[in-house]
């Protein structure tokens, strides 16, 4: 689902799991096997991956008190939101002189 919505990457960094290395070598044989030219280079680093995880913790501590979602797309939405006023408390965004509550409202209207 990543790579039809975002394209295929140059690279992957995942950590230890054979899941997810059979999962990506497989992508691997079918991108081959259409002739597109492109593989993933697959980098299996135990800890490299630790920054990305940790940037979830944020989104854990928050959705941990709630009891579950009952629809996905309550779920998506919610997580959607939660990780764009994280993503502009970090300054991921282009801020053009705005801070972080401006940017908030102004994406809000």
């Amino acid at each position: 689902r990543a790579i039809g919505t975002n394209g295929v990457p140059d690279r992957i960094v995942i950590d230890k799991s054979g899941a997810n290395l059979a999962g990506l070598e497989a992508v691997n044989v079918i991108l081959n096997f259409t002739g597109s030219g492109r593989t993933i280079k697959i980098q299996q680093v135990k800890y490299l991956n630790n920054i990305l995880e940790q940037d979830h913790r944020f989104i854990k501590r928050i959705t941990g008190r709630m009891l579950g979602f009952k629809a996905f797309y309550s779920a998506s939405a919610t997580l959607e939101r939660i990780e764009t006023a994280h993503m502009i408390r970090k300054g991921q965004f282009h801020a053009n002189g705005l801070n972080a509550f401006q940017q908030f409202a102004q994406l809000a209207a």
